[in-house]
């Protein structure tokens, strides 16, 4: 198991370090800091431009392979990945966000899984009755709402029950209130916060395994080993959680590797919505002030949560499939 996993990881690690690269060319072919900078009033001369983008190591002046040369030497020797555009230090920026980001991601992904594989797993053993039919036309339903229009009705919700309830109860916007101290007080307003926008990336993103799981169930409750189970004894739902369920699990623990990456895009629209500093808005603000190693920085980042996806997919798969811890 520990040799399969780390088999694995090495593939992925040399995955990311080929997406990584190419998003670095890639963005300093196409983002020109140098030029946007020309645009400012007073306008610089180029003379002042390139000398102050050389101090921050983008020069323009630098071909594109021995400017990743340079930055690729610093990221492995210091881990350091250079400065933006405006002078800042991306390792910092990228520090003060990616927490943000992380906490929000990490419970929406763990209760997208879970509820959207529970709801499917209920709504397969209740086929065609009502709870059925709700559940999955909910699902199809949130595959057509845009998820900012999603967004800004459910937080357009949370203003009405304030309202209505004469007091604050729910946070809209921003991560945490100035001002406030305190172990019981801090977790209060955070958890106030936290739970409008947690709430949204949820009931969006468990539709996907809730239509999947009840597919894939369906497709083996009536499979021969299922039969077999029940012949011995077996409830049907018994039969259905202690052999069906396994086996439809499998292409769902697969499919984790490609939910991850949806739900850090999917971040974009709720940090912009709810006003959350994470990397979503700051990944789009790179792109917007030409920022490349902001934006590679973020690339890279992008494609460690796909390769942790897909890591935790292999193990997932090769707990409920033997097959695949015999091979």
């Amino acid at each position: 198991m520990f040799r399969y996993v780390l088999q694995r990881s090495l593939t992925y690690l040399v995955m990311v370090f080929i997406t990584t690269t190419m998003g670095y060319f890639a963005a300093v072919v196409t983002l020109k800091p140098a030029l946007a900078e020309q645009e400012k009033v007073p306008r610089p001369s180029p003379e002042q431009v390139n000398r102050n983008f050389a101090a921050l190591g983008l020069d323009p002046e630098m071909s594109p392979w021995d400017r990743y040369v340079q930055w690729l030497t610093n990221v492995v020797t210091k881990f350091d990945w250079g400065r933006s555009p405006d002078g800042g230090y991306v390792n910092q920026e990228f520090g003060d966000r990616v927490w943000v980001s992380a906490r929000l991601m990490l419970a929406a992904t763990i209760l997208t899984i879970v509820i959207g594989v529970a709801l499917g797993v209920y709504s397969a053993a209740r086929q065609y009755k009502f709870a059925d039919r709700v559940l999955t036309g909910y699902s199809y339903l949130v595959y057509i709402i845009p998820a900012p229009v999603a967004y800004f009705v459910i937080q357009m919700g949370a203003i009405e029950i304030n309202d209505a309830a004469g007091e604050k109860i729910f946070y809209v916007t921003g991560i945490s209130t100035p001002g406030v101290t305190g172990f019981w007080d801090t977790l209060i307003d955070g958890a106030a916060h936290y739970f409008v926008p947690t709430f949204c990336m949820t009931i969006l993103g468990w539709a996907g395994y809730q239509i999947a799981q009840r597919q894939y169930l369906l497709d083996n409750v009536n499979a021969d080993f299922v039969r077999t189970a029940r012949a011995k004894g077996l409830t049907r739902n018994q039969a259905i959680t202690r052999h069906a369920l396994r086996v439809s699990f499998i292409p769902v623990a697969q499919s984790i590797a490609y939910q991850i990456p949806y739900i850090f895009a999917g971040a974009f629209f709720a940090e912009s919505v709810f006003a959350w500093p994470g990397i979503g808005k700051w990944s789009i603000e790179a792109i917007t002030h030409q920022d490349v190693n902001g934006a590679t920085a973020t690339l890279a980042y992008g494609s460690v949560l796909f390769a942790i996806g897909a890591i935790i997919a292999d193990i997932a798969t090769t707990v409920v499939d033997p097959r695949v811890r015999i091979s």
